[in-house]
């Protein structure tokens, strides 16, 4: 197992951890855990969260790929493209090409690369139901872009876990803190770390059926306080990260996971 030196973060809303803390605590996030558990590797081993929430890949790639590079890091996470999955008029060739891109300057720097796929998120957002097929598509396209440049690909698509709610926070488009945990197990164990194993993918206990008119009445809460919200802001322009910066733009150092 490579015991890395640096790590540096890239992405949105679900790598600067979204759903995992708030704002006056702070947000930990899939990418602190791992950072936490590579911190056991060695002395001297800094992080940097350069994600920023509401992104989308080609803002990723103009805001945070020069400053990625400058920090030269031995280890680097590349999560982006579901903020323009979702959005109409979306082209996900072109999307895909600002990964690869990304991809391919990071490896070329001598960075360990790693990438995610997308659950089917369609399946605890029924409204988004007609995305299912641009999103496997997508999928697909990480896959065969990360072949490519030898970037690991941290593929929990095919996991029935990867869709329980309870993985998710309130929004259902954040992970919980239990869903930021899994991500981080499964981006451990893809990278082989000591302690690190494939539980991640193990189900959750069943939950009881809900009656039929409590799953409507869940439907109408969350289209309200998630989904009208939302729907706002892309009608005015507007996004979740403007004025934004990210939270740990230089690397520092990490203190390992208890």
């Amino acid at each position: 197992m490579t015991a890395y030196r640096r790590f540096v973060a890239l992405g949105d809303s679900q790598t600067e951890g979204l759903g995992d803390g708030d704002e006056t605590s702070g947000h930990r996030g899939w990418a602190d855990r791992l950072a936490e558990q590579l911190a056991a590797g060695g002395a001297g081993f800094t992080y940097a969260n350069l994600a920023v929430r509401g992104k989308r890949a080609a803002e990723i790639r103009a805001g945070q790929l020069a400053a990625a590079l400058a920090l030269r890091p031995d280890l680097a996470s590349v999560m982006a493209g579901m903020n323009d999955l979702i959005r109409p008029g979306c082209e996900p060739d072109a999307v895909a090409g600002e990964l690869e891109a990304m991809y391919a300057a990071l490896t070329e720097s001598g960075a360990r690369v790693i990438t995610f796929t997308f659950p089917d998120l369609t399946r605890i957002v029924p409204v988004a139901a007609p995305l299912r097929p641009r999103l496997l598509d997508f999928n697909t396209r990480i896959r065969e872009a990360a072949a490519r440049h030898g970037v690991l690909v941290v593929d929990t698509s095919g996991y029935e876990v990867s869709v329980d709610p309870r993985l998710w926070s309130g929004d259902r488009l954040h992970l919980a803190p239990l869903g930021h945990a899994r991500i981080a197990a499964a981006a451990a164990d893809a990278l082989g770390l000591p302690g690190s194993d494939g539980n991640w993918r193990e189900p959750l206990p069943p939950l009881p059926p809900a009656p039929v008119w409590r799953r409507a009445a869940t439907e109408l809460a969350w289209a309200g306080r998630f989904l009208g919200p939302w729907l706002g802001r892309r009608l005015t322009g507007r996004s979740s990260g403007d004025g934004r910066t990210a939270k740990r733009p230089l690397p520092l150092p990490v203190t390992p996971a208890g």
